[in-house]
């Protein structure tokens, strides 16, 4: 493509709602929530998790975000970009990170039943109590989060690294 030509782009959807501001306190506590959930854990991991629950529930605003926040923190595109595909990628992460990640996708997809025993037993031998009630506290926000973002299509796009911290 040579440098006159111009790419025209799909036109952008605007939001449905803009929820924080109509529901001010509910965003509050969702952000108290959000910060608590992430004491003690591992950033990386933290980010992993935020990514892969954002793909399963087509988050585009929260994956905008959490990708950028990851690559702030140092992360690699590469494991970015495998993480959709991580069974079939799994020498790109930590045993770790492994089982934080098939947690992740347990908790998130409850449609296809309760989180077996086996995968939570896999990230109960990775991560201390304390470690692993954050954890399924941070899933379990990025889910929450998701929901808004997708219900009021919230638009990906314009977020900067650490922009809401």
């Amino acid at each position: 493509m040579s440098t006159e030509e111009t790419v025209e782009y799909a036109t952008e959807n605007a939001p449905r709602l803009r929820w924080a501001e109509h529901a001010p306190e509910v965003y509050k506590a969702m952000i108290r929530l959000d910060t608590a959930a992430r004491q003690g854990l591992d950033p990386t991991l933290y980010e992993l998790v935020k990514i892969r629950a954002s793909q399963i529930n087509h988050c585009a605003f929260c994956l905008d975000m959490h990708t950028k926040d990851a690559l702030a923190a140092g992360e690699s595109v590469e494991r970015i970009v495998q993480l959709s595909a991580w069974e079939e990628s799994r020498h790109f992460y930590t045993e770790e990170e492994l089982a934080a990640i098939e947690l992740t996708e347990a908790i998130t997809v409850l449609t296809d039943g309760f989180v077996p025993d086996e995968v939570y037993e896999r990230a109960a031998k990775h991560f201390e109590e304390a470690e692993l009630a954050r954890l399924i506290a941070a899933i379990t926000v990025i889910n929450a989060w998701n929901r808004f973002g997708v219900t009021t299509r919230m638009t990906p796009g314009h977020y900067t690294p650490g922009q809401y911290r």
